[in-house]
């Protein structure tokens, strides 16, 4: 039990930390209740996770989290004794094996943020997981795009809004949960993979959520998260999102799935670019990639095609991420030129929407 929630606080812990105590863990055993606390923090993205255990004594102490993690995860699977000494070090007994370790007042490791309660709102765990699966992916890695470095959540009348971009593609879905609180942030894709995790390993149905202008803290009932929030105007991708197109084409999503996923192996080696010909007369989709010096490749799929026949040519890599995040059996292609942007949408679904830029194209 110490190895699986010690495991959890250590994925926060900073390798290079602006202070050197967040290089540490802080271990906190109350005898009172029975239980133990760890915490994890890099001033940004915090864990805290408790568990039952046998205390003698309760007492605070921050523990150098990496090396009490590998002596840990090494020990034996028995009883486990730590003593805390008068010298801010601790000794490890489990079975035939002993170590010492030297840990640091704890009173120099930063407090997690607290927010006012009144700013509090309950959440489905499987929607907020949902949310957060099928859209982080979009989010941006460019440090410089910095408001696009996370994902938009909202809260709305009737409805939950999640959003994410990077400037090429952008992927938005709506969900039927709402509250009475209005939540409206941006929040860290780093700080969502994290409790991407914690949301698929909970039992609880609901997490309860507390923020305002600057932090967000997710709280379950022996687990929490705190992060920060992302500063800035996030994009109106309403305005992003067109309303009519032209040109639609309907795909078994999975055949299409395939058909990418085997012509990737030649796309990659020309910056990942496929082309896309919709043919009206033979209601087909064309997949082609030619390679200079390595080879080309072609996939043909049945579609049901509604427009003018047309070429268009996408990063295969982004088509396939937006692809795999939908459950529908079929898709919507939908399009109005060869550069202008593209929209994937399950079919007869409408609360799901991807966005994707075409790549320009020479014959």
């Amino acid at each position: 039990m110490l190895n699986q929630n010690l495991s959890l606080v250590n994925r926060v812990v900073p390798a290079r930390p602006p202070q050197p105590i967040l290089k540490n863990i802080l271990l906190e055993a109350d005898a009172e209740s029975g239980s133990v606390t760890l915490t994890g923090f890099d001033l940004d993205l915090g864990i805290e996770t408790r568990f039952p255990a046998l205390i003698d004594r309760s007492g605070r102490i921050a523990l150098p989290s990496r090396l009490l993690g590998d002596i840990i995860s090494r020990l034996p699977n028995e009883e486990l004794t730590i003593e805390v000494g008068a010298d801010e070090g601790i000794s490890l007994e489990c079975g035939s094996s002993s170590y010492q370790i030297q840990g640091t007042n704890a009173d120099e490791f930063p407090h997690l943020p607290e927010i006012a309660p009144e700013h509090s709102h309950i959440l489905p765990v499987s929607e907020l997981l949902g949310g957060i699966q099928r859209t982080v992916f979009a989010a941006s890695g460019d440090e410089n795009k910095l408001i696009l470095n996370g994902v938009s959540i909202r809260t709305l009348s009737g409805g939950m809004e999640f959003v994410a971009t990077d400037g090429h593609r952008l992927c938005f879905l709506r969900t039927d949960t709402t509250g009475e609180q209005k939540l409206e942030a941006v929040v860290p894709t780093r700080s969502l993979r994290e409790l991407e995790k914690m949301l698929a390993s909970q039992s609880t149905e609901e997490v309860e959520v507390n923020f305002d202008d600057k932090q967000m803290v997710f709280q379950f009932p022996n687990q929490c998260l705190t992060t920060r929030l992302l500063n800035g105007r996030y994009p109106d991708y309403h305005q992003l999102l067109p309303k009519e197109f032209v040109n639609v084409a309907d795909i078994d999503r999975k055949q299409f799935i395939s058909s990418l996923e085997r012509i990737a192996v030649l796309a990659d080696q020309k910056n990942h670019i496929i082309r896309l010909d919709l043919d009206t007369k033979t209601s087909t989709a064309v997949i082609s990639v030619e390679a200079s010096d390595v080879g080309r490749g072609k996939e043909s799929l049945g579609i049901q095609y509604m427009g003018k026949d047309m070429s268009v040519a996408f990063n295969v890599r982004y088509l396939l991420e937006g692809l795999k995040s939908m459950d529908a059996t079929d898709i919507s292609f939908c399009l109005n030129g060869s550069l202008n942007p593209a929209v994937v949408k399950p079919v007869g679904q409408g609360d799901f929407r991807y966005l994707i830029m075409p790549v320009s194209i020479r014959d």
